[in-house]
């Protein structure tokens, strides 16, 4: 199918807003840039309570905000952990508040929305491990948060998909089987960019070069784009979590969410995978402008709730 004419038309304007792509940017500038595109989406949902909290980790603290889903009342809801996406540069609790709060609703579950460490200031391994951190403290506090320890999930978005997956693994491999599901949309799995992108739609919201520049900034030592932590295809699927993933089909990065569903479904992990049809990279949460994308949200929340039942 072609590129979704409302997607066109996003894309006519940014360009012709004369606006610099995020890599030909000052990291600050090109953060407060993100964050406008995501305040533009308004207030959000409306839920029963939301709650911000302070996790130590590393000698130092991180932000989380946790939201519970309307007519929830008293009784332990199911528990999601969510990483923004933004190339482990951009983003924040703010920038996905929306997407937060929709997310809780749809699925009916407790979701705590995770404010990692951000590269360059914190080069990797401080993202996963705070994605480590954060999943492992919301499954400690769960009656805190109002929810059941025993209904876990981890989700996110682009960068944040792959801090999910991460995690995923790295719980695996400590013995700790904390997650029941994941929910991974458009995640970053790879990269190495021969195989995770596909130049036929370069330009459409996200550019090669763009992605090289995330990676320069984010990685401590070239070596580290072999590790699994960064590019969690490398790594062994076997004993993961059951899995839903979302793609875009006019995603360069399309290549990373179909080849991660292979790994899972080759290591009989039950996976789910949905290709948007017309989709750019970032339409998750873009309710107001892409009706699919109503369908996305949808799609997520029921696949929480029958994961988490």
């Amino acid at each position: 199918m072609p590129l979704d004419p409302v997607a066109r038309k996003l894309l006519d304007d940014v360009a012709a807003s004369g606006r610099p792509n995020a890599h030909l940017l000052p990291i600050e500038e090109a953060r407060a840039n993100f964050e406008s595109l995501f305040a533009g989406l308004g207030p959000g949902e409306p839920v029963a309570s939301v709650t911000d909290h302070v996790i130590a980790v590393a000698g130092s603290a991180i932000p989380v905000r946790s939201y519970r889903p309307g007519g929830a009342g008293d009784e332990l809801r199911p528990l999601v952990v969510y990483f923004h996406g933004g190339g482990w540069l951009l983003g924040s609790i703010e920038s996905h508040d929306t997407i937060c709060r929709a997310l809780a609703n749809a699925s009916g579950a407790v979701v705590v929305n995770v404010g990692y460490r951000r590269a360059p200031e914190a080069r990797f391994p401080a993202a996963p491990d705070d994605a480590l951190a954060a999943t492992r403290w919301a499954h400690a506090q769960a009656a805190l948060l109002g929810a059941d320890s025993a209904r876990l999930a981890v989700a996110g978005d682009s960068a944040g998909g792959n801090l999910a997956a991460v995690v995923c693994q790295d719980l695996r491999d400590a013995g700790e089987p904390l997650v029941r599901f994941q929910l991974l949309i458009y995640p970053v799995t790879t990269a190495d960019l021969t195989i995770g992108y596909d130049m036929a739609y370069d330009g459409h919201f996200l550019y090669r070069d763009e992605m090289l520049w995330h990676q320069e900034h984010y990685l401590s030592a070239p070596a580290d784009a072999r590790s699994p932590r960064v590019s969690p295809l490398l790594g062994d699927a076997t004993g993961l979590p059951p899995a839903f993933i979302q793609a875009a089909e006019c995603d360069p990065l399309h290549p990373q969410a179909e080849a991660y569903r292979d790994l899972l479904a080759s290591a009989g992990v039950p996976v789910t995978f949905r290709r948007y049809e017309g989709m750019i990279h970032g339409y998750f949460g873009l309710d107001s402008l892409f009706e699919i994308a109503g369908e996305a949200m949808t799609d997520a929340g029921s696949a929480l709730r029958e994961a988490l039942a």
